[in-house]
């Protein structure tokens, strides 16, 4: 009998672990190359992970909820479709690192939790809601008592805290956990009116919201604006985009040209593609440029461009698309939204004309792109200044002011706008 390995998949550099939130199978069903087998999710992203074979589930050694290591095996998989039973010698020899990794789970099962309680049958809790139980001296037995708003009954931070503000009979304010400091703060009290329409985060929005809280109370944020006068791009781009749309089947947008004069800029002024941890500056020495980009739900993400320094305009165009078209379908891979440098957010494609982003923590900087008006503008020629209708697009930049000061930010900005506003009319790509 031949069988196969389901294994947690890698999911990027760094990512070690997944919970499972749902098996798709159970133990002897028939399944199929590509079907779906479970859901996981992480503190980055949730994704559906496909069958690499077809078979019959033989065993399925961890339950929902589970948080595994990558690379552990989840299931065996009988690959000549017959009832589990039997198992061939070559599975044999893979059989005590299975047990050792049933041990290793049902040992960690067994450690002391809250107040040294056993764990054994109790709900899923996320380790924020640990946390906040553990501060707040709530037993296990007592966390299971509250009713969760989540998903199968899930006790939610914001479950907790409404249990614990009802406990304490609203004597006291309680600490705000999306800001991550020890400063207890009072909440403003919000009065809820009929028709009103109250409306739970999802995880998405609730970890977004906690990583902009987290950035504000980190880095000391500023925001240095300029306008560019992108006329000759304009031309450039009107010329070109119907020939890449037929020739490479992509739109060609202004965006992949302003990721290479952001990886241009770079190269030059190494400081805001950069860190900070406590007194040291940590210079990235990749260049992996995250755009972020709106999903049908209304949330953000922020794919990231790999070495965008070493890829051609095309090459960025292409991949860009790529990554947009997988923003968009729920379909990017945990790896395809880790490890960028630095960040580009566009307001111009809600028509904004500029605005102050927040820094994408651990980065220390962010641009913002507005949209493209024609406007009148002052032009000097040899025979005098005159005035003529100009392309023009403000540029915002965000930064870090622990590392970065007016000044660099300043040459910065103008070496991007320097770049876009010299911009070859009859460049080929």
């Amino acid at each position: 009998m031949a069988n196969f390995e389901i294994k947690m998949p890698k999911m990027g550099e760094s990512v070690e672990e997944a919970t499972i939130t749902k098996w798709f199978i159970k133990e002897n069903d028939i399944i199929e190359e590509d079907q779906i087998l479970f859901e996981i999710a992480t503190d980055k992203v949730d994704s559906e992970i496909p069958s690499p074979v077809s078979g019959r589930v033989q065993k399925i050694l961890f339950k929902e909820n589970d948080k595994v290591q990558v690379g552990t095996v989840l299931a065996i998989i009988d690959l000549e479709g017959k009832p589990s039973g039997v198992i061939d010698q070559k599975s044999k020899s893979d059989l005590p690192e299975i047990k050792k990794v049933e041990k290793k789970a049902s040992e960690n099962e067994k450690k002391p939790s809250i107040d040294k309680e056993k764990i054994e049958e109790a709900r899923f809790y996320s380790p924020l809601v640990i946390s906040i139980a553990k501060e707040e001296k709530i037993s296990l037995s007592e966390l299971e008592t509250i009713q969760g708003t989540g998903k199968d009954n899930r006790v939610k931070k914001e479950d907790l805290l409404k249990y614990i503000e009802n406990k304490k009979n609203k004597g006291t304010a309680s600490r705000d956990i999306s800001a991550k400091t020890d400063k207890e703060i009072s909440k403003p009290l919000i009065k809820i009116n009929e028709g009103d329409e109250i409306i739970e985060m999802d995880r998405m929005r609730r970890l977004m919201a906690e990583h902009m809280v987290m950035s504000k109370n980190i880095s000391p944020h500023v925001t240095n604006v300029l306008e560019a006068d992108v006329t000759q791009l304009v031309i450039w781009r009107e010329k070109m985009k119907g020939i890449i749309e037929k020739r490479e089947k992509i739109k060609l947008t202004y965006m992949p040209v302003i990721i290479d004069a952001v990886s241009r800029a770079i190269k030059e002024y190494p400081f805001v593609n950069a860190s900070v941890e406590g007194t040291k500056m940590i210079i990235k020495k990749a260049i992996n440029i995250g755009i972020a980009v709106a999903l049908p739900t209304g949330n953000l993400i922020v794919p990231v461009i790999k070495n965008a320094d070493q890829k051609s305009i095309l090459g960025i165009a292409e991949e860009l698309s790529r990554l947009a078209e997988n923003a968009r379908n729920n379909k990017l891979s945990p790896d395809e939204i880790t490890n960028g440098t630095f960040t580009i957010t566009n307001f111009g494609s809600v028509h904004g004309l500029f605005g102050t982003p927040i820094i994408h923590q651990p980065q220390v900087a962010i641009l913002g792109t507005g949209t493209i008006q024609k406007k009148p503008a002052v032009l000097e020629t040899p025979t005098g200044d005159v005035i003529a209708i100009r392309h023009k697009m403000y540029l915002s930049l965000t930064y870090d002011h622990r590392i970065i000061d007016g000044a660099l930010s300043g040459v910065f900005l103008k070496k991007i706008s320097d770049y876009l506003e010299n911009w070859d009319i009859n460049m080929n790509i």
